[in-house]
């Protein structure tokens, strides 16, 4: 099987990563071929006469990743769980359950050495008791953790395991490289009162999510009549009784709709049924979030609000693959009220920090009823964003804008260049947290950054990073940004750097002193700009 680019890349900086550390970690959406990338690597490792463990904690995804070996590599795999062993096995790839990995008495079977390499699958969960059991045990083993796009608080957990971010491919990419279909969202103007509901192991509980949704199973059915039409959809409710009710107000109202769950006999064949078009809809209390795909779903409605981030893009995952005729998915979304608890809306799929998401489902909000491009929204607010911390900003830079100097503050810099992950950088990484090195120093001096203004390691990495890309698309550098500010020119970081040079040059001109006559710095925008071009 010949992996895409992207697996290609990732499977090559995870091997150079263990060149240099020990665990490290790969970030792919879902749907985008986690298991197959984490099989290849394991292939390789078994070449280089390795053996190797994946490790997970729940069954399904012990046999999906032991299918997907055999189909991607031709390799076959021991188990480890319950009265199964791996010991004595002539196979080198071991899938394993956690659960039973921990035990005591189980780990003392194993040779400290008998793993050279451990892959962890959904790694957020690699931080618990049972996780560091089992690697403890393994000290010597090369570790890969692999996550679909994680929370910003999972990432700071994660890299207390975890020593590098090997290779990340985000949501957005992947739409816009091919691989994954557009999503766009439509925020129903229909408001879904939970905020009864309690909350248990970190989410809401099923149980109390049934009875507040049971009100208004109707008016939704109702909605979707308007907005399904012609549509192959997908509905996730909280419960199977749920799920059955739904189903049935649908077939009154019209639809051809069918429900699944762990208990369907005729499981198989409803599924191939939805799938051949003899079903417009498929309800399921959670049986389908993942291990199912039909290519040809498009529209996914989430009536089974969570907090969870990695629940809800394997939901809204189920339709995004690619299929012929499909030019995007439609997410049907709702004005939930939950007061206290955040719940996880389109938004958290494509933003990287929480004021975006909220700013995109502030707009979402407004604009109830009419679709609207995820990729384009999430963009719209980030730059909404940026403005309004621009503003906030502002005045405590203001008075350095005018004197004299050749260094920006890095924060500064990420305002004008409209880099907003530089300023909600959180570092996570052991060596993201370290003091920044001389080297980095060196070169935020050398770049015109403010050196002392960084803090970490990782700060000065993202903002080397930033002011490489800018020299590689030709935009202006951080000390052009200093000077032309300096004498009152606005959003200068969306210059070229000819465009900044030719307006220094016609300073220098005149003596430093003051711009050329007829520009105003307040107004002025060069003919060609970075953003918006």
């Amino acid at each position: 099987m010949e992996l895409r680019p992207y697996q290609q890349e990732a499977k090559a900086a995870i091997f150079r990563e263990w060149e240099d550390v020990q665990s490290t970690l790969l970030v792919l959406p879902t749907v985008t071929g986690k298991t197959v990338v984490f099989a290849k690597t394991a292939e390789d490792c078994v070449r280089q006469c390795g053996r190797v463990l994946i490790l997970a904690h729940r069954g399904e995804l012990l046999d999906q990743a032991q299918d997907k070996i055999g189909k991607v590599t031709g390799l076959g795999c021991s188990v480890e769980k319950a009265d199964q062993t791996c010991i004595g096995s002539w196979f080198r790839i071991t899938v394993g359950s956690v659960q039973s990995m921990m035990q005591e008495k189980r780990l003392e079977r194993f040779e400290h050495d008998y793993f050279t390499h451990i892959i962890i699958d959904e790694a957020h969960h690699a931080v618990s008791d049972s996780y560091q059991r089992v690697i403890h045990h393994f000290p010597d083993s090369h570790i890969l953790g692999v996550t679909a796009t994680p929370d910003r608080g999972d990432m700071k957990e994660i890299g207390s395991v975890f020593q590098t971010l090997a290779y990340e491919y985000t949501l957005p990419q992947a739409i816009k490289d091919g691989y994954l279909c557009p999503i766009k969202a439509l925020t129903i103007p229909l408001k879904l009162d939970i905020s009864k509901v309690g909350v248990s192991a970190g989410d809401f509980k099923l149980g109390e999510i049934g009875t507040a949704l049971d009100p208004y199973l109707e008016q939704i059915a109702q909605e979707m009549k308007r907005y399904c039409a012609g549509r192959k959809t997908v509905v996730f409710l909280p419960l199977i009784a749920t799920s059955q009710k739904f189903c049935a107000i649908l077939n009154a109202s019209g639809f051809q709709a069918a429900e699944v769950n762990g208990n369907s006999e005729d499981r198989s064949e409803v599924l191939a049924d939805f799938e051949a078009g003899k079903y417009n809809v498929l309800c399921n209390s959670m049986l389908l979030t993942e291990g199912w795909d039909c290519p040809s779903v498009d529209c996914v409605i989430v009536l089974r609000p969570t907090k969870v981030r990695a629940l809800y893009c394997q939901m809204v995952g189920r339709g995004t693959r690619l299929s012929p005729g499909k030019d995007h998915l439609l997410l049907l979304d709702f004005l939930w009220h939950s007061e206290r608890h955040e719940l996880c809306r389109p938004a958290h799929l494509i933003c990287d920090n929480a004021e975006t998401a909220a700013q995109m489902t502030a707009d979402m909000t407004e604009k109830a009823g009419h679709e609207v491009d995820v990729t384009e929204a999430a963009q719209t607010a980030e730059e909404e964003t940026i403005a309004k911390r621009e503003e906030a900003l502002t005045k405590q830079f203001e008075k350095f804008k005018t004197r004299k100097r050749n260094r920006v503050d890095p924060l500064e810099f990420a305002i004008s260049v409209q880099q907003l992950n530089l300023l909600n950088y959180q570092p996570a990484f052991g060596w993201e947290c370290a003091p920044p090195s001389q080297t980095q120093m060196q070169a935020l001096e050398n770049r015109g950054i403010d050196p002392n203004k960084v803090q970490t390691a990782g700060m000065a990495e993202q903002v080397l990073r930033a002011a490489c890309r800018r020299q590689t698309d030709g935009l202006c550098t951080a000390k052009q940004i200093a000077r032309l500010e300096r004498y009152g020119f606005r959003n200068v970081g969306a210059w070229s750097f000819e465009a900044a040079n030719s307006m220094i040059a016609r300073i220098a001109a005149q003596g430093w002193r003051r711009v050329p006559p007829g520009v105003d710095p307040a107004t002025y925008v060069p003919n060609e700009v970075a953003y918006g071009t």
